[in-house]
Order: C-alpha cells, then sequence, then structure tokens
C-alpha cells in the first residue's frame, strides 16, 4: 500500500506528510491552496491530515483504505434504552423483527478500496443558487419584487415560493436564492469534471462519515440521547416534553447556542448536513444518482421521534430505498452536493 493509503499515513511523521501533500499540489487545479496539517478526532477515530483552500471553500486529504461497507448485524449491539425505544417505534408500524427492519433499509455489506482523495469540507445545496437583488429582478417573476418587499418588513427569518425563489434573513441584509431549474445530472458531471473536481460515489460517502466502522452510527450501535438535533434541539432538555408518537412541534424544540452536533466535523474534517429532510448526492457504480445521508423527512414526519426520524441522517449505511420513485427535479429541491478530487494510491 502506497504512502497515501490510511494505514502507512498514520504512522508518517508530519515533516513527512506536509511534505507528501505539497507534491500534491501539481495534481490539483489552479488555485488550490495548501494551508497545513490539521488534527481531527471524533467517535473514537483520529487524523493528522493536510487543509486546503479553493476559492474561499475548505478541502481536506482523506487517505484511502480496505474497509468494509454497508450493515446486516450488530457489532456490540444496543443498549436498553435504545432497544426499547426503537421497538415501541417500530412496533406501531406492525413490525416485529428489528434486525430485519433495519438490515432492510441499509445498503449490503460488501469489500471496498477508497483511494485517497481530496473532499470539499461542506456540501452546498443543488437546487439553489445565491444570486444578487438584480440578477433575481432580471428573472422577471410574477411575484418576486413584492414578495422581496414583504419580507424585508416582515420578522420572518426564511421565505419560499415552491421551486421559484427564497429568501433568508442574515442580520441586516437579505440572501436571494433562485431555483435552478434547468439543471440535470449530466450537465453537473460535465461541468465538475472540466473545473477537475468529481462526485462522490456511495462508498466514498459512506467511508467519509463512518470512516469504515461497522456499529450503526459512527459512535456506535446505541442512539445517543444527549445530541442536540435539528427539529428537536436538545434531546436531553426536550425529553418528556415533546411527544414522539407526532411529527415535531417548533414551539417545543429547546435551543441554545449550541452547534447540532450531527453538523459538525467528524474524524476526517468534514461535515455533513445532520437533517433527514436533506439529501447528499452521490453516484452510484453505474454513475446513477444515489441519495444519501436523508430521506426528504419522510420518517420524521410520520411521528417517529429523534432515533428512527433521524435514522437516514444518523445511521451510516442508511439507503432511501423510496428515492428511485422521485424525478430529479422533485430531488434537487433537498439535494446537497461536495466536490472531490481522486488521487493515485
Amino acid at each position: 500500500m502506497g504512502p497515501l493509503n490510511r494505514d502507512v499515513w498514520e504512522e508518517l511523521s508530519a515533516q513527512e506528510k506536509e511534505e507528501r501533500l505539497r507534491n500534491l499540489l501539481s495534481h490539483f487545479p489552479t488555485g488550490m491552496k495548501y494551508e497545513g496539517l490539521e488534527t481531527f478526532e471524533r467517535f473514537g477515530q483520529r487524523i493528522e491530515t493536510g487543509v486546503f483552500s479553493n476559492d474561499a471553500q475548505k478541502f481536506v486529504f482523506v487517505p484511502g483504505d480496505q474497509v468494509t461497507l454497508g450493515w446486516d448485524r450488530w457489532q456490540d449491539g444496543m443498549n436498553e434504552e435504545t432497544s426499547a425505544d426503537l421497538l415501541e417505534t417500530v412496533s406501531e408500524y406492525g413490525v416485529d423483527d428489528v434486525d430485519s427492519f433495519l438490515s432492510s433499509q441499509m445498503s449490503p455489506v460488501r469489500e471496498v478500496h477508497i483511494a485517497p482523495m481530496l473532499v470539499e469540507c461542506s456540501n452546498h445545496s443543488l437546487g439553489w443558487i445565491e444570486v444578487t437583488e438584480a440578477e433575481a429582478m432580471a428573472q422577471e417573476s410574477a411575484f418576486f419584487a413584492e414578495e422581496l418587499e414583504k419580507f424585508k418588513l416582515s420578522d420572518l427569518n426564511q421565505y419560499e415560493l415552491h421551486q421559484d425563489f427564497r429568501l433568508v434573513r442574515q442580520g441586516d441584509t437579505v440572501e436571494i436564492f433562485w431555483f435552478n431549474e434547468d439543471l440535470t445530472l449530466d450537465y453537473l458531471i460535465d461541468e465538475e469534471a472540466k473545473a477537475g473536481f468529481g462526485l462522490l460515489t456511495e462508498d466514498e460517502w459512506e467511508y467519509l462519515y463512518g470512516g469504515g466502522c461497522r456499529t450503526l452510527f459512527p459512535w456506535g450501535d446505541s442512539f445517543d440521547y444527549t445530541m442536540k438535533l435539528k427539529h428537536f434541539g436538545s434531546l436531553e432538555e426536550v425529553k418528556g416534553i415533546v411527544d414522539e408518537s407526532a411529527e415535531p412541534d417548533p414551539s417545543l424544540v429547546v435551543e441554545n447556542d449550541r452547534p447540532y452536533d450531527l453538523e459538525l466535523p467528524n474524524f476526517f474534517g468534514v461535515q455533513f448536513a445532520g437533517d433527514p429532510y436533506n439529501y447528499e448526492l452521490t453516484l452510484d457504480v453505474y454513475g446513477n444518482m444515489m441519495p444519501k445521508g436523508g430521506d426528504g423527512g419522510a420518517m420524521i414526519c410520520g411521528g417517529n421521534g429523534p432515533l428512527v426520524g433521524f435514522l437516514p441522517a444518523a445511521a451510516v449505511y442508511y439507503r432511501d430505498g423510496n428515492a428511485g420513485e422521485l424525478d430529479w427535479e422533485d430531488m434537487i429541491d433537498y439535494m446537497n452536493y461536495r466536490r472531490v478530487i481522486r488521487l493515485a494510491d
């Protein structure tokens, strides 16, 4: 295995890592800059790796590995709290075999070689493009000018006209996003390739999210009821207040200044949406769309509580079995993507 693979990489000194990282710059698009080494640690995994930047976007080097992906059985098993919660929730839908239910929701177990890569730390909206007010006015929307003025005078933090435009208040300014209705997957792939980037595969996404772990979640087989989650707030504070049999009530969500746990950088320095209402675009082995990291909010809208509601966003190997029934135009409304550069071993 070469020095860019995980087992060898971890044995290199900081000086050796920096030398190899600087040598990689010639393989990257013009404008990519090396910022230095940084150590990331979470969920019992740790790595010292290189941080790069390109056009104000942050990238990290992720070494390659030979890993087992997918899920069909427990490694350690659920604790009593998680087990009782899960059984109570799924039994309402006539599910008696929890293990079979979970296995049916996950990607199959497989052995995969992951090539080393440079990965964009955060993801971006696929269906929405930020525009200036002048650019938005030029779209000649029948509603935009009137709705923008009403929004500026209101106390709303966000307003959206479905698949048309979105307004987001940021302090004293209003950010404007226009729906990218003409975007196609082939066009996106071609444009990113011209710029020197690719899109993640499902295998790469699962490796980035779980690091090759064999547990249900990146941190283990049991749910973490101390987290702060979107749509629920701090679970410790809200426990006993929110009725888990109903869809989350925004008026009962307990918020504080603490960030959402599933949005924090992981052991590779990569950040995920941490929101089951959203998807992240990846490609399957045939180059077709394979959304990861969510289910469009199907489970959470069903009033399943944080454990099952966030299974699509928190479980490493979750695969939305209903995604194939949705049109591209519907998917990109809730889809994010990130760029990647694959490197030779």
